[in-house]
Order: C-alpha cells, then structure tokens, then sequence
C-alpha cells in the first residue's frame, strides 16, 4: 500500500513534534459525536485510506497523525433533527505522552508540510487469523485504546499492537461496502466497529465505521 502524505514539524517550548496528515483532503470522511458512540462515514477511497493511517500508527510511536475531517459536509444519513457534531482525529502511540490540552496551540503552529509517499506492508492488514482474541479480554491486556476529546478533536491513543490488529476494519469497509451497497439497494448498510466486547477499548467510546456512497458534496 503507498499513502501520500505530509510531513510537519514544529516546536512547543524546547519539544520539537512531528505531525503527519493525508497529502488530500479526506473530503468523503465525516467522524460524528454521537454522545455514546463516534460515528465515522466513510466512502471507498476514504477508507482505504484511513486504514493506511491507521497502519501508519501502528509503526510511528513518535508521530501524530492527524485526520482533518471537521470541515467536511456529513452525508445525508449523519443528519437528523440537530446539526451532527463533527470532529477531526488524531492517532498516536501511548508512549508519546502528548497532553491533548497542547493540540490547538500545536496545531495553530502546523505549515504546509513536506510531502512524502509511504509504503506499508499489504501482507497482514486485513488477515485477523494471529489475533489471539482470548487474549485480548485478560485483565493484563495493555493493548487497549483510550480516547480524550480536545479543540473538536478525538485522541485514539493505542500501542503498536492494538493500531495493527485494528487496521483491517477500515480496510474491510474500503473492499466489501461499495458492491453490499449496489448488491443490497434496499439495505445498502456496510459497517465495521470496535466495540466494548472486542477487548480493544479502554477509556473509549465504541467507534462505528460506515459505508456510504451518498453524499451532499
């Protein structure tokens, strides 16, 4: 898999931070608040995209990588009665130890970026035969993620672990939602999660990812 992306850095104090974001806007990308739950929908290219970031996580412990998406126009099944809140995403290792109180400074700071084109390993991404998901619910599990939500942004912090095994639901979504959704017209509903019983969350909300091929822009 190659990913372009761009490449920051720049200095809080006498700490210097470097930020990878996708090269292009992820413009068919919305992340919702749904209080109990985050909400990602997503299209093909969008997917597929972000499960090369997530991938990308996986073997960056010293990098964020942030996902602008609060700009972009919610397809037509994230709206209801209220306007959605839409949030953009940052991923990052939990040995990094970044505050997320930090982040709109940080971010205020961010340039235009170096571009750079990644390439990360196909093999394995969407394979979940080597996890060992008894595993995973042992009270000594510390491949968790935990969540902060700071200035309109949710932190997905995670070891290199949990960020590898969780790479494939974007992907799964990226490869099986666009022909269920022309398959199943009436039903066009294609979704991955990371839910409470998978023994991936710690301090976070479940997040349900969200095929969708209608979208208002």
């Amino acid at each position: 898999m190659r990913l372009s992306v761009s490449i920051h850095r720049t200095r809080l104090g006498a700490t210097e931070f470097t930020v990878i974001r996708p090269a292009q806007p992820l413009r068919r990308a919305v992340l919702i608040d749904r209080d109990r739950y985050l909400n990602a929908y997503v299209d093909e290219h969008a997917a597929r995209r972000i499960g090369g970031l997530w991938a990308l996580a996986a073997t960056s412990p010293r990098t964020l990588i942030h996902l602008p998406m609060r700009g972009n126009q919610p397809p037509s099944a994230a709206l209801s009665m209220d306007p959605p809140r839409r949030l953009d995403l940052v991923l990052l290792h939990h040995s990094l130890q970044f505050a997320p109180a930090r982040w709109k400074e940080l971010r205020g700071r961010l340039g235009p970026g170096r571009p750079r084109t990644v390439t990360l390993p196909d093999a394995g991404l969407e394979d979940a035969s080597g996890i060992d998901d008894a595993a995973r619910h042992h009270k000594e599990n510390r491949d968790l993620f935990h969540q902060h939500l700071h200035a309109e942004t949710v932190f997905m912090t995670g070891s290199t672990k949990v960020f590898r095994e969780t790479t494939r639901h974007f992907l799964d979504v990226a490869r099986h939602g666009p022909a269920h959704a022309r398959s199943h017209p009436s039903r066009p509903h294609y979704c991955a999660e990371l839910h409470s019983n998978d023994g991936t969350l710690g301090n976070a909300r479940e997040l349900h990812i969200e095929y969708c091929d209608e979208w208002n822009a």
